[in-house]
């Protein structure tokens, strides 16, 4: 059985420490402007996918809890 795919975007803007998050399409925290990733099975492939954009993705502490950070 193969695993289910979510939809993942980066925010364009970055936080005050300098990360760009990395959400889930139904995240609360997931900014209107944010780049469209892709689809993935986990938040580990997406941040990687980011980081082709923004250096500093990170997951967020609330959709991505597995690839935050800190």
């Amino acid at each position: 059985m193969a695993s289910q795919k979510v939809r993942y975007y980066v925010n364009n803007e970055c936080q005050p420490n300098g990360d760009y998050e990395v959400h889930t399409e139904t995240c609360p925290h997931l900014q209107t402007d944010s780049r469209f990733l892709g689809e993935y099975p986990s938040c580990y492939e997406a941040v990687k996918e980011a980081k082709k954009y923004h250096l500093w993705a990170n997951g967020c502490n609330c959709c991505s809890l597995p690839c935050h950070l800190g």
